[in-house]
């Protein structure tokens, strides 16, 4: 009795055949109390209700992607807001599950059982919570499940000297040398600030120099670009708000040609100076067939749109008897030779106006 009774409970023991057909045999012609028998169907009852709720969990989960333990993205601080997609799961509720909905223009979603909704503001959880709270009249323990599917409510503008301007979704929380890092990163030829224009209803900018613009509606600020590439200044990466612009203008520049090593143009930076024998210098110095003598600045009349000469004795400034220039914003610093006059000027000038055909030389001297 006691071995049979031991190879039976234990199924996955080795026993040999005559083993088992003695066991069964036994078992068979042995009569057990009622209590124990009813233990017996007691404990079968337990194991195989558990059996069948672990199989239901298992195919539950592999038919619900959306499930908390799947996701990945949802748990973010992103808001919702209007024309936004999303996807609703809610067990037994097959009137909202797996139904595409848009966030209206208003921020309001309307869904069967529930009603109208305001989710815009809300995010992914929080939103979860108000729909599993509103069917708690209709389901005990209601469990919810959303998922983004397009994401259109944050847009962000960022033009100027970036690599790819244009509209970029902010998709959660971000900073702004992160945006600047969506857009390409800066251009060569960007200046030194970066300015952000921001609708007072997502609050005023952080920063001490902002200011509200004239129509009382913005608030306006600039951030030097030198302290957050050098990360001299941590504040100023701020964090960045739905519909934010975010300007990258171009620097001034000054530009060299001639009989020099290298013409092109040359970056000025905030209130630095280029001088024109720092021009000079970046533009890969003379050339022996240059008439220093007759070098000039070809700078730009504001009333006329013509340039003035305003001419610089290059071989006195190199032997020190005279002291150095400084060049203003789109100055064209020109070192002549005997025949190239005219046509490098002309040539510059069409370059400056296609916006095409500089190499910089050198950017934030």
């Amino acid at each position: 009795m006691k071995i049979a009774l031991t190879l039976a409970a234990c199924p996955l023991r080795k026993n040999n055949g005559t083993e088992r057909a003695v066991a069964r045999q036994v078992l068979s012609k042995t009569e057990f109390p009622l209590s124990f028998q009813k233990g017996v169907c007691v404990i079968r009852a337990i194991f195989t209700a558990v059996l069948l709720s672990a199989l239901s969990t298992s195919a539950f989960a592999q038919d619900n992607p959306a499930s908390p333990v799947g996701r990945i993205d949802e748990s973010s601080t992103y808001l919702l807001g209007p024309d936004d997609q999303i996807t609703i799961r809610v067990v037994d509720a097959e009137e909202i599950s797996d139904k595409p909905v848009r966030i209206g223009r208003t921020g309001d979603i309307t869904l069967p059982m529930i009603g109208s909704i305001h989710a815009a503001g809300l995010t992914v959880e929080q939103l979860e919570k108000e729909i599993g709270d509103r069917l708690r009249k209709y389901f005990k323990a209601p469990e919810v499940w959303i998922t983004r599917m397009e994401m259109r409510s944050q847009p962000v503008a960022v033009i100027g000297a970036v690599v790819s301007p244009g509209v970029h979704q902010l998709q959660g929380r971000k900073t702004l040398v992160e945006i600047l890092s969506m857009a390409g990163g800066l251009k060569e030829d960007a200046g030194y600030t970066v300015k952000i224009t921001r609708w007072l209803e997502w609050g005023r900018i952080p920063l001490p120099d902002a200011s509200d613009d004239s129509t009382g509606q913005f608030s306006v600020a600039e951030v030097p670009l030198r302290d957050l590439t050098q990360a001299a200044n941590p504040a100023g990466n701020i964090m960045i708000m739905p519909n934010d612009v975010i300007t990258v203008p171009k620097a001034d520049m000054v530009y060299v040609i001639g009989e020099v090593g290298k013409s092109g143009g040359i970056v000025m930076g905030g209130q630095q100076q280029v001088t024109v024998l720092q021009a000079v210098s970046m533009a890969a110095g003379l050339m022996k067939t240059a008439k220093a003598k007759e070098a000039k600045i070809l700078r730009l009349n504001p009333s006329s749109f013509k340039r003035d000469e305003v001419r610089v004795d290059l071989k006195a400034l190199l032997a020190g008897k005279i002291d150095d220039v400084p060049m203003q914003p789109e100055d064209i610093l020109f070192i002549p030779n005997s025949s190239t006059h005219s046509v490098a000027v002309r040539a510059l000038e069409a370059a400056l106006q296609l916006g095409t055909g500089v190499a910089i030389l050198a950017a934030r001297p």
